[in-house]
């Protein structure tokens, strides 16, 4: 299988501080492959270095069959990149926008618009409009289409939904499921573990290491415990109780709930007679499936061994 990026022991730091150690992975080509982790986790770092912006310490990184150091000019050319923060001319017109991106990469908008269209069609009657004037949702297709506009090999996204109401956030990920026809590989970073889920592969990325690589399936299913939901209307205070109680292992508050592991037998039934005994008396707790955050936890807690 044609490998889109293969990356191998990447080092980065910033004085002291280490945002990414050893990362080794790859993409194959016209894969959707995300990269989960908070904040500072390394993601942004790592997509600069992909995209050629900034140089790796040690290790060595080739995407598209092209050094990432040696060949960035080259490279340019054929990576389309949207990072987290809109960084447009908001002062240009959608329509000025994305004509100057075209130029930049020496096409047209005519050229591509086979590509774009489903996306800029969504903005298109507002062309006139001043970028800045865009609504989140306007802004994150306008972003979009001007990455896409000189038919990029590979697709860069950081946390392109951040900030963006549900409906457009869906709208966006059916966009990008559309471009496979055209074996453009996308690399997105999310917060959201529902996107996450629509990603052929995902990694997942703390402290700048890598927790675990594979299928979102996958991921959620090397979950080694039994895994609780408890609800109460005293969420506060249900936190606060479980974390006291000798029997369980981990909970953290999930929404409306707490995600809930035992140690060794312990039984539901066992907590729940507990909590009656703490005070909260409308406690309700059922067994449930654990999906990527849980995963995610769970290597965090036992050292990052996938």
């Amino acid at each position: 299988m044609i490998k889109a990026i293969e990356s191998s022991g990447v080092t980065k730091s910033f004085g002291a501080t280490l945002a990414l150690d050893d990362i080794t992975f790859s993409v194959n080509e016209s894969e959707i492959f995300g990269f989960i982790g908070p904040d500072g986790a390394g993601k942004t770092t790592l997509f600069r270095i992909i995209t050629t912006l900034l140089v790796p310490d040690k290790g060595n990184m080739k995407v598209l069959g092209m050094d990432s150091i040696t060949d960035y000019k080259e490279l340019r050319k054929n990576i389309g990149y949207m990072p987290g923060r809109f960084s447009l001319y908001q002062d240009l017109s959608v329509e000025e926008n994305l004509n100057f991106y075209a130029t930049v990469f020496g096409t047209t908008v005519e050229e591509n618009y086979e590509l774009i269209s489903d996306i800029y069609s969504h903005i298109e009657p507002f062309k006139k409009r001043l970028a800045g004037k865009l609504s989140g949702g306007m802004k994150q297709k306008l972003a979009l289409s001007c990455a896409l506009i000189h038919k990029p090999r590979l697709l860069i996204l950081d946390e392109p939904t951040t900030g963006v109401d549900a409906v457009s956030r869906s709208e966006f990920w059916d966009m990008l499921g559309k471009l496979r026809k055209y074996n453009i590989t996308i690399i997105v970073s999310t917060p959201y573990m529902d996107e996450a889920i629509r990603c052929n592969r995902v990694a997942l990325i703390q402290d700048g290491k890598l927790l675990s690589v594979d299928t979102p399936q996958n991921i959620k299913a090397g979950f080694s415990r039994k895994l609780f939901t408890v609800k109460s209307t005293e969420k506060y205070k249900l936190l606060k109780t479980l974390r006291k109680n000798q029997e369980v292992l981990t909970a953290y508050p999930f929404g409306d709930s707490m995600h809930v592991t035992l140690k060794n037998d312990s039984s539901e039934k066992s907590v729940l007679d507990y909590l009656m005994r703490e005070g909260i008396t409308d406690a309700v707790i059922r067994e449930a499936d654990a999906g990527i955050e849980d995963r995610f936890l769970e290597l965090m807690e036992n050292g990052f061994k996938a």
